[in-house]
């Protein structure tokens, strides 16, 4: 496969959006799903992607997606669908509501059979989460691939009297913190909503793993790995979310 060919986008379009996993669309191209905490810039990565700039709507306003959305995007050697998936971290929205949505995003996680890899996005801007953490070990210990894609490179965003964050340094101490559990670190990369920093990467890595897509899995395969869900993170979530450090911002998803 030629990454040259798989990062030029020639097009996207906005599928459907659905509440549960019979909702999807049939699993006929691989998957790349992305997820992660409220204020993280997920909504204004999907757009650098897909060269659009309102494809997803960024806002003020944390919780604004709500449903599992398929994206299919066109490049120059083929087709796959980037999923959005709904934030975590959003105390503020009714917890019935927080409980549905960590429900069919953990069933998604869990048993979608053309999920290649789901991108965990962190935001650079601020220390190690503790929630950001738990999704990434939830996500190892249930067998879903994972990609951590640090957001907002770009940014030293004010943290006290004459003081600013340093990316670059949340980035290692977070490096740090997930090497005491993982023998080998998942793939990292660097992104800029802003400047477009690491949008090529992005999506060079999304072109190397589709080599790897291969027909959807047999269903006693998926219920064999369903327990793995059972302490999903996602679901801890819709009870105590972790949003000390969060900010108004305009890419609320």
């Amino acid at each position: 496969m030629d990454q040259g060919r798989g990062a030029n986008v020639k097009s996207c379009e906005f599928v459907q959006a659905c509440v549960d996993l019979a909702g999807c669309p049939k699993p006929t191209l691989p998957e790349i799903a992305v997820i992660g905490r409220s204020n993280v810039g997920k909504s204004s990565l999907v757009n650098m992607l897909t060269n659009r700039k309102s494809l997803a709507k960024t806002s003020k306003n944390p919780g604004k997606t709500q449903t599992i959305n398929h994206y299919r995007m066109t490049t120059g050697d083929g087709k796959f669908y980037l999923v959005d998936l709904p934030g975590y971290g959003y105390a503020n929205a009714p917890e019935d509501l927080r409980e549905k949505w960590a429900a069919f995003t953990r069933e998604y996680l869990i048993k979608r059979e053309s999920l290649i890899t789901v991108l965990l996005l962190i935001d650079s801007t601020v220390k190690p989460q503790r929630l950001d953490l738990e999704c990434l070990d939830w996500l190892g210990e249930a067998g879903v691939p994972v990609t951590v894609v640090f957001t907002k490179v770009d940014k030293r965003k004010k943290v006290g009297a004459g003081k600013r964050a340093n990316p670059a340094e949340n980035v290692e101490e977070f490096c740090r913190e997930v090497s005491e559990y993982w023998d080998e670190l998942p793939p990292m990369l660097y992104t800029s909503s802003v400047n477009g920093e690491g949008k090529r990467e992005v999506l060079n890595h999304i072109a190397t793993l589709r080599q790897f897509f291969k027909k959807p899995l047999k269903e006693e395969v998926l219920a064999a790995v369903a327990p793995a869900a059972a302490a999903s993170p996602i679901v801890a979530d819709a009870r105590a979310a972790d949003v000390a450090d969060d900010e108004p911002e305009d890419d609320w998803n």
